[in-house]
């Protein structure tokens, strides 16, 4: 295989490993920054809530505009934008000031086009992987490996950089990956490059952006597999975010002496987190869906939680973080195999917007209230309820109902008829996001 036919799925891999490492910058420097300005728990719940509202927005809207504008052509400009504003936050502070109100702008700029430009990067993978002459699973793996490993440089390096410089020429930093992203994209992936270019438009395409975007809803409606993935991602993104964007960060600032320690294990999370990918893009198509996708989530996502609510110390924290991470590994290329064997793939970009969109929904409330109850009843008892609550949540799938259908399917992925949402197999499937950079 000629590096030109490569040239493509290098481009995506890269670009998008570039950009979400820039998203580690901010996830890192961002709450911390806060903190220092504020001293509030709660205000940092208010940033992380502002920082996530606009992703569920993006998703659920942008992604007939992707499906319209093109692929290649939304993650460059998503890079650009995000570029832009996340670069007038040091600029702002250090010109004419920054106030509370005009962060939070900002802030829901900077992450309004930012899961657009990741559905838009994602949804090219089939097609560049074929180019490659590589499985798409494979590929996915690989996809997800990428940001997996954004996490294992990306957070320890910001932790230092923070621990070093201050969170202000971190952010500065970040804004130069949102560019050499773009630049990647742009040279590697051809413009020619488009999901469905061979095939007739579906029906509900030949009207305009609502139309559309109803297709996308309607779609998932019908689809009982990914309704419950959908529900139960919605439900543990919502506990996720407790811990993303404020109980960690509060227990790392308090307790484990700042940002150093905040990198440290969002870095060993995503070190296991590219490790487990990478095992699973080797062994996973041999490995049963449903346990495999129950044992990894009850793994990734209450241990965390209890073992901060311990009191544990760091090098024991790490080691948990890593199993964790390993686990978590699994999850997302395991979604990402299903939504494409279900999703025509005309309508990828809005179908995966919309369930990216109600995936992320509860997130913004989730960063919120965790800081409103870490300031009332503390965090240690509010990491320890929001950890059994994610163990009750993660075991639903093993009740059965359309988590039955998520064995992977035999032969191609097939396309319903124009005008039917419908899958000619048994409905259903689910988690979707991480987005990426950002709670998977």
């Amino acid at each position: 295989m000629s590096s030109r036919a490569r040239a493509p799925l290098a481009g995506l891999l890269i670009g998008h490993a570039v950009s979400l490492t820039g998203n580690m910058l901010t996830i890192i420097a961002l709450p911390l920054y806060v903190l220092a300005e504020t001293g509030s728990p709660a205000a940092t719940g208010v940033t992380g809530a502002v920082a996530t509202a606009p992703i569920v927005l993006g998703g659920a809207l942008g992604g007939v505009l992707v499906d319209r504008i093109g692929y290649r052509r939304a993650s460059v400009l998503a890079d650009l934008v995000s570029c832009l504003t996340i670069a007038a936050i040091p600029l702002l502070h250090v010109t004419v000031g920054l106030p509370f109100w005009a962060l939070l702008v900002l802030v829901f700029l900077t992450n309004l086009l930012d899961t657009p430009g990741h559905t838009a990067r994602i949804a090219l993978l089939p097609e560049a992987a074929a180019a490659a002459g590589l499985p798409t699973e494979r590929a996915i793996g690989w996809f997800e490996a990428t940001e997996r490993g954004a996490r294992l440089l990306g957070a320890p390096v910001a932790g230092l950089l923070v621990a070093t410089l201050g969170a202000l020429p971190v952010l500065a930093l970040d804004a130069a990956t949102f560019v050499l992203s773009a630049v990647v994209v742009a040279v590697l992936v051809p413009a020619r490059m488009q999901p469905g270019a061979d095939e007739p438009e579906p029906v509900d395409d030949n009207g305009g952006y609502w139309r559309q975007f109803a297709a996308g809803v309607r779609f998932l409606l019908t689809e009982p597999l990914l309704r419950a993935m959908v529900l139960l991602v919605l439900v543990t993104n919502f506990f996720d975010a407790t811990k993303t964007n404020v109980l960690l960060p509060v227990v790392a600032y308090e307790e484990l002496g700042g940002a150093t320690a905040l990198g440290l294990l969002v870095g060993a999370m995503g070190g296991g987190a590219l490790a487990g990918s990478l095992v699973f893009s080797a062994v996973g198509h041999r490995l049963p869906r449903r346990p495999t996708f129950v044992v990894a989530f009850a793994l990734c996502g209450p241990p965390p939680f209890l073992s901060l609510a311990a009191g544990l110390p760091l090098p024991a924290l790490m080691t948990i973080f890593v199993v964790a991470g390993f686990a978590a590994g699994a999850i997302n290329p395991m979604i990402g195999a299903i939504k494409l064997e279900r999703v025509p793939v005309r309508m990828r970009a809005r179908v995966y917007g919309v369930i990216g969109a109600g995936a992320w929904a509860a997130i913004p409330l989730g960063a919120l209230s965790a800081g409103v109850a870490s300031e009332q009843a503390g965090t240690r008892l509010t990491l320890v309820v929001v950890g059994i609550g994610y163990l009750l949540a993660v075991l639903t799938p093993l009740l059965g109902g359309p988590w039955r259908t998520m064995e992977r399917r035999q032969g191609p992925p097939s396309t319903p008829p124009s005008g039917s949402a419908k899958d000619p197999e048994v409905p259903e499937n689910r988690k979707m996001s991480e987005p990426a950079s950002k709670p998977a």
